[in-house]
């Protein structure tokens, strides 16, 4: 993209200007105004600028990655590229086809990653093609095939197990972390990012979100439980930064480190940050919580999300069906 563009008014509507080449471009936009205006002439200037070189999968890539800048996605997808860039960066969608899926899934695997890495990998450059039709930066999304994505792993951790992991020895922000995470059945990403402008101890809530808008995807507005407000109160007290968790001073980025040895130091196995959110969804239908309630928590965008993932917890789960299906009983059939 050009570095300068100039958004302007003709003949009632507005239009975007630009060098190129030493030539002046200036196309109209479709737009009612100049908020509107901003965003078309985006979209007007990649189409254009990009139409004559024939884009690579690097270059909508890249163009992505700078739509979503400031977001999660693009941090992810800037190390994704270290392993799809090699090996589809060099083509032009319209090139790229099932069997060079293949050999990537097959290059993965060899590198010794799961399934569900490349399922996301693949998943991200499809959204990268869909993106790029609708930019009309291409004419066509081509299909790309990915690997069966994997079966969530079904760990959770019992009260028993819960009591230990807290019991461990481990550093005070890591507990804080993990209380939050059982606390909230937030994600960890959620719990890093989380501010004391968003903790309101005055009506008991905890809002996981950054704003209004955003992120959503697994992040609610929950009330904090006695324990938990206790935690932090104290660790409100002692803060030195804007953020919740924190160590030495600083945000803290990431607790991988620490909490693989906290689970070590409880005697756990297949204990993973996930585990926790998911432990929590597990205890909250166990006991019987409305599954309507349960999916708020949880913020899923559907409840039907929640009813798939979570549904067989539920006490009564199809005890109903299974009593009907109860033949035995009703012919009075005693082994």
């Amino acid at each position: 993209m050009p570095d300068e563009y100039r958004i302007g008014r003709l003949n009632g509507g507005f239009v975007v200007t630009w060098w190129e080449d030493g030539k002046r471009r200036r196309y109209r936009l479709d737009a009612l105004s100049r908020k509107e205006a901003e965003a078309a002439a985006i979209d007007v200037i990649r189409r254009e600028t990009v139409k004559d070189a024939a884009p690579t999968v690097a270059t909508i890539w890249d163009l992505y990655r700078q739509e979503k800048a400031g977001r999660r996605i693009a941090a992810a997808m800037a190390f994704e590229w270290k392993a799809v860039g090699p090996h589809f960066g060099h083509l032009r969608p319209d090139q790229v086809t099932i069997d060079h899926c293949r050999a990537y899934t097959a290059l993965r695997r060899a590198a010794g990653k799961h399934d569900g890495t490349i399922w996301t990998e693949l998943g991200h450059l499809r959204t990268v093609f869909i993106w790029a039709q609708q930019r009309r930066l291409i004419d066509h999304a081509p299909a790309v095939e990915r690997p069966p994505k994997p079966a969530p792993k079904d760990r959770w951790l019992t009260e028993a197990e819960i009591a230990t992991l807290l019991a461990a020895d481990m550093a005070p922000h890591i507990r804080l972390a993990i209380m939050l995470m059982l606390g909230t059945a937030g994600r960890v990403s959620a719990i890093l990012e989380l501010t004391w402008d968003r903790v309101d101890f005055k009506a008991n809530w905890i809002n996981l979100r950054t704003s209004d808008t955003g992120p959503r995807k697994g992040r609610a507005a929950v009330p904090m439980n006695a324990g938990l407000r206790a935690a932090l109160s104290q660790a409100k007290e002692a803060r030195l930064t804007d953020y919740v968790i924190e160590w030495g001073g600083e945000p803290v980025k990431r607790i991988k480190t620490g909490f693989n040895a906290a689970v070590k130091n409880a005697g756990l196995t297949g204990v993973s940050p996930h585990v926790l959110r998911h432990t929590a969804a597990v205890h909250l239908v166990a006991n019987g919580a409305d599954m309507e309630r349960v999916s708020q928590y949880l913020g899923h965008s559907s409840v039907d999300v929640t009813r798939r993932v979570y549904g067989r917890f539920a006490p009564e789960h199809l005890q109903k069906e299974a009593d009907i299906l109860d033949f035995a009983s009703r012919a009075k059939i005693v082994s």
